[in-house]
């Protein structure tokens, strides 16, 4: 083999981890929307790890988890959502809060929206009913 085949061959070798990387599919973006504080909601946070990892999936290892604790700022919400459309992440959760589930879905036709709600989020206008909701958010009801 000549030098400068040889040469070639090892600098193509070099780059190859390098295409690899960049051919990895990005990992899907679950944007997770609490009004609280994460402190207060240290055990819905567990209970929404333990749902990930029953369905087979790992925060950073094949999802990436964003929190955005409003802390109560109810005027943070639009702000938040337009970003998280804007950059078309894969779902949106609302956790415990009828007012973020009802803006995620003003905020978005498109993106999946996972909520759980307090009220009856057929009377609140977020799905068109319990057995089919329709539209693009799927949640749950609870009572306080």
């Amino acid at each position: 083999m000549k030098r400068r085949n040889f040469i070639a061959l090892v600098g193509g070798a070099a780059a190859w981890p390098l295409a690899a990387r960049a051919q990895q599919p990005v990992m899907p973006v679950v944007g997770f929307i609490n009004l609280g504080v994460a402190d207060a909601s240290a055990n819905r946070v567990a209970a929404f790890r333990k749902g990930l990892s029953e369905a087979g999936y790992a925060e950073g290892q094949n999802v990436i988890v964003e929190y955005h604790w409003l802390e109560g700022h109810y005027e943070r919400l639009p702000a938040v959502l337009a970003d998280l459309v804007r950059r078309r992440v894969a779902v949106i959760t609302t956790s415990g809060s009828a007012e973020a589930a009802l803006a995620a879905k003003t905020a978005t036709a498109t993106i999946p929206i996972v909520f759980g709600v307090p009220e009856d989020p057929v009377k609140m206008g977020i799905v068109a009913s319990l057995a089919r909701p329709g539209g693009n958010a799927t949640g749950i009801n609870f009572l306080p």
